[in-house]
């Protein structure tokens, strides 16, 4: 450890514990600041905590992963001890063995589930790194300078730890676990307590995959993909998009792209088009469905925006395939509650199938009318911002922040 040390607590609900919690860091810590990431409290945790003597950053609730990168944001630089709300015990051992990211395994554990979550965690570290680790979901843990810079912003919801001991590992940081006396609040084996389970499970399957960071400085799954397994016929555009999720330079917009060179992102602007010429044999057809998938790819900046669209769109041209509806549909409110990203494997694909759809119901006057929409969202895109025209129109705006969090 070098320097001041800042400790980070990631609270919900938790006005019984979190003063003997504080009380306890402080008596270990004496230097340190302590901040309690508060997600979205609804009992006396802020009051309680504060009472004990720790800086509390009120947030909404997020999860575990969110609340912690945007409590971070606020806090001074230097190292960082992570620790749970219900810990006891001494975590002074995490901070002197000279590693990059140190974890805290349990000396006893007591309660719990079967170990199913914790197997798949340290299944998935192996795949993603190599490493393998006695204690995968511990969240008492020591992060250096490097490794704070290397690890944040941190992975949704649970799948947090697990994801940052890749990212850690992956970065060519050390690691090392180091067992400690500990305790804290078991899960039980209860509905309460599998349905925890359940979703803890999903989150560290998400956290391992695709990963985007959206406007709020938050890192989300990528999970537009969904959509070409609900739409088989848009893969090859789920698959550029991808590519352009997974490898995109900072470049933006298609002249960025065209004088950047060959990019994922003229990958899209070439093969998206070639795909729709080849399936529709048309060229105003490729135009169209071109357009389509850039034009809902360039909405989607802000929670929920891109699937608004989408849903507008369907309506307009009188219908869109039931499985593309039923997957915008389903990935509705996690892209809303900021959740999860569509990503450009998502909007691009829901882009193409309006696109596609169009094409099959609208022909002559009224096609060249929709691409001449579609090219003039384009060119605003291009020479202003759809964002910023979005929050200068009153209608518009407040439809843009219809069903998202503040």
């Amino acid at each position: 450890m070098t320097g001041r040390i800042t400790i980070l607590v990631a609270a919900r609900d938790e006005e019984e514990r979190i003063g003997e919690t504080v009380e306890t860091l402080r008596t270990r810590f004496p230097a340190a600041d302590i901040v309690i990431a508060d997600d979205g409290s609804r009992d006396r945790t802020r009051e309680v905590a504060e009472a004990a003597g720790a800086r509390v950053i009120s947030l909404a609730r997020r999860g575990k992963g969110q609340a912690l990168t945007l409590a971070e944001k606020e806090v001074g630089p230097g190292d960082l001890l992570l620790c749970d709300a219900d810990l006891v015990g001494d975590l002074r051992g995490l901070t002197e063995t000279g590693a990059d990211l140190t974890i805290a395994v349990f000396g006893e554990r007591a309660g719990g589930g079967f170990g199913l979550a914790k197997r798949a965690a340290r299944s998935l570290i192996e795949l993603r790194c190599g490493f393998s680790p006695r204690e995968p979901l511990s969240g008492q843990r020591f992060l250096s300078a490097r490794a704070r810079g290397a690890v944040f912003p941190l992975a949704m919801g649970f799948g947090v730890e697990t994801r940052m001991t890749i990212d850690a590992v992956r970065s060519g940081l050390s690691v090392e676990e180091v067992e400690l006396d500990l305790e804290h609040r078991a899960t039980g084996r209860d509905v309460r307590g599998f349905a925890h389970r359940g979703r803890q499970l999903v989150e560290l399957v998400l956290a391992c995959g695709p990963q985007g960071v959206n406007h709020r400085g938050l890192r989300l799954p990528l999970v537009g993909s969904l959509v070409g397994i609900a739409v088989p016929s848009v893969l090859p555009v789920v698959a550029a998009g991808l590519a352009d999720d997974l490898w995109s330079g900072p470049e933006r917009g298609f002249r960025a792209h065209l004088g950047a060179g060959v990019t994922t992102g003229t990958l899209k602007l070439v093969g998206i088009p070639l795909f729709a010429l080849v399936r529709t044999r048309s060229v105003s057809g490729a135009v169209l469905v071109g357009l389509a998938a850039n034009g809902v790819n360039q909405l989607d900046t802000r929670p929920g925006r891109a699937l608004k669209a989408f849903g507008l769109g369907s309506l307009l041209v009188g219908g869109a395939p039931g499985k593309a509806v039923a997957a915008a549909v389903l990935l509705a409110p996690y892209d809303l509650r900021e959740m999860a990203m569509l990503g450009d494997a998502g909007s691009n694909a829901l882009g193409a199938v309006l696109g596609f759809s169009s094409v099959e119901r609208i022909t002559g006057w009224r096609r060249w009318s929709a691409i001449g929409a579609l090219a003039l969202l384009t060119v605003v895109g291009e020479c202003r911002s759809v964002g910023a025209l979005i929050e200068s129109t009153p209608f518009l705006r407040a439809l843009d922040r219809l069903g998202r969090p503040a």
